[in-house]
């Protein structure tokens, strides 16, 4: 796990054009399909023989039967940074920053790339399977796709699980940790937040979480990195200096 999470620190290495393209294709739009494969797949069984799972309506029913003013205003914000501008603008300054702070644009696409692989498979599938919104009350505009999967979630899902992959660098452990948390928890503050406001059934933001987190994984790992190797002479180079 700590050789996954600090791969682009332990091999530093520019990669050639081709070797980008060659692993953006094998490594994240490839295994994109089989994702999108999954995720259709689920949905259709769940409009098809599942007959929309009828009774996913309890949650939904729940949720509005607990509605106040203090959680719709909670809700509309947590509804609003899983928002598709929102995370957009977001990506791109943590792209900016990371770029910056590195001088490593094949690490700094990492955000985009997991936001956007997960934008496709979200929008692609959400046209196949049609689900439509819970009756219920909807506390918001229905954006024009379908109910299945989660948009919100899964955006949110991919870009902060990066961040959270971001946040190993930080140095204070405590620190560390607490933003490590707080970047895990908010997709599922965000999935909450649309179930209580009657856009999503329970399926929708459970699979949108799915996809976010494929995404994730998916762009963080895209690039082939010599991690042992990086590791091996980091250990070499270090116990040579304690020798010393």
């Amino acid at each position: 796990m700590h050789e996954f999470l600090h791969r682009y620190e332990l091999d530093t290495s520019a990669p050639t054009s081709r070797q980008f393209w060659r692993d953006l294709s094998r490594r994240a739009l490839l295994p994109g399909v089989g994702l999108w494969l999954v995720i259709v797949g689920v949905g259709l069984l769940i409009v098809g023989p599942l007959g929309g799972l009828p009774g996913e309506a309890g949650v939904n029913e729940w949720f509005v039967s607990r509605r106040t003013d203090a959680l719709n205003t909670l809700t509309t914000f947590l509804s609003g940074i899983g928002q598709t501008e929102f995370i957009i603008g977001a990506c791109a300054l943590a792209i900016a920053l990371i770029w910056w702070k590195t001088k490593q644009w094949w690490f700094a696409v990492v955000p985009g790339l997991a936001v956007s692989l997960q934008a496709i498979v979200f929008l692609t599938s959400a046209l196949v399977v049609g689900r439509t919104r819970p009756e219920v009350e909807q506390l918001d505009v229905s954006p024009p796709t379908s109910s299945y999967p989660s948009g919100h979630t899964g955006a949110a899902t991919a870009f902060y699980l990066t961040l959270a992959a971001l946040c190993q660098r930080i140095g204070n452990p405590v620190l560390r940790w607490v933003a490590t948390i707080l970047c895990v928890l908010v997709p599922f503050a965000v999935g909450i937040g649309r179930m209580y406001r009657g856009m999503h059934s329970l399926t929708d933001v459970t699979m949108g979480f799915v996809n976010g987190v494929a995404c994730a994984v998916l762009a963080w790992n895209y690039l082939q990195r010599d991690v042992r190797s990086a590791r091996s002479k980091r250990q070499t180079v270090g116990a040579g200096r304690s020798r010393g």
